[in-house]
């Protein structure tokens, strides 16, 4: 017999896509990501290092010295160092010359913020994004007197299945203007150096730091045949593309976004045979650093005032 007020079945459940997972290792000292894709990014909180990209074939993007140290006992050599205050030393701008060579916050432990992801039911549209912070109040002591301005960072690595994005955002907490450099040291894994040319940085003038920093221009593309340390200031700006090509295909795509200035760096056979830190010693064959920062001058932060920079890595 039917009943007019029989309950009606209930509508089916759509399964939740699948999410990014997120996970802690090594004592909490790491943050991996991984996509649905299996794209992944593994993070030490040391430095707030990216110290792992790989594709979703398990390839690896980054290079990451065999003998680089992990264990917060020095920065670490490879994936994507954070510098700042300063890049290099400064002996002469009295606001950073005490300080250890491309200063604190590659040699600070970050603390995790959290994550944020956007799921989709299109696994390619699924994207997540790592926070992490670091302050004044979080700094040593020995730290403070040597750099003693207030200020807060939070340090964002955003992973997809095309691209890896790191971005910055610097606050100064303090009553005075603070002057700072700021840069992401990325190291690129490459299969052979002498197949490599960089484009987008045609017509640039660039500091030639293994030539007596001479003030040079670029002319076609950059090649790497020797040591070469080069602080560019691209001349198209910060939106318009490094490319890296191997062979004539492009194997990374770099955009910057308020980052003025690009570093290219190989250290080639001596300087890599001196670093203790640099395995193997042939390493630089296989590595290109691409970095895009604000380092050639200093940037001015006014009191209560925030300065944001970011990069996608595309591949």
């Amino acid at each position: 017999m039917d009943r007019p007020n029989r309950p009606m079945a209930l509508a089916t459940t759509p399964g939740l896509p699948p999410q990014p997972q997120v996970n802690f290792s090594h004592a909490n000292s790491r943050v991996t990501a991984v996509l649905p894709t299996r794209d992944s990014v593994e993070i030490l909180l040391y430095g707030a290092t990216v110290i792992s990209w790989k594709d979703r074939f398990g390839t690896e993007k980054l290079w990451l010295s065999d003998a680089a140290k992990l264990d917060g006992s020095k920065a670490v050599r490879g994936g994507i160092p954070l510098v700042f205050p300063v890049f290099g030393t400064a002996p002469d701008h009295a606001a950073t010359s005490k300080l250890a060579q491309h200063g604190f916050a590659r040699n600070s432990r970050w603390e995790f913020l959290g994550k944020s992801s956007s799921e989709s039911a299109g696994l390619s549209d699924t994207s997540v994004k790592l926070d992490f912070g670091l302050s004044s109040n979080t700094l040593e002591d020995s730290v403070k007197s040597q750099w003693p301005y207030p200020f807060s960072i939070i340090y964002s690595v955003t992973l997809t299945p095309e691209s890896l994005s790191t971005s910055i955002v610097i606050t100064n907490d303090g009553n005075e203007p603070i002057d700072f450099q700021v840069l992401m040291h990325t190291y690129l894994r490459v299969d052979d150096i002498s197949k490599i040319q960089v484009t987008g940085l045609e017509d640039s003038e660039y500091i030639d730091k293994v030539d007596a920093a001479k003030t040079k221009s670029q002319s076609g593309a950059v090649t790497i045949t020797g040591e070469t340390d080069r602080v560019y200031t691209p001349a198209k700006g910060p939106s318009h593309a490094v490319v890296v090509a191997e062979e004539g295909e492009t194997v990374f795509t770099v955009v910057r976004d308020n980052l003025k200035d690009v570093v290219v760096w190989n250290p080639w056979t001596e300087k890599a045979a001196g670093m203790g830190d640099f395995e193997p010693k042939d390493g630089f064959k296989n590595m290109i650093c691409i970095e895009a920062g604000s380092v050639n001058g200093w940037v001015t932060l006014d009191p209560s005032d925030a300065f944001e920079g970011a990069q996608t890595i595309s591949d």
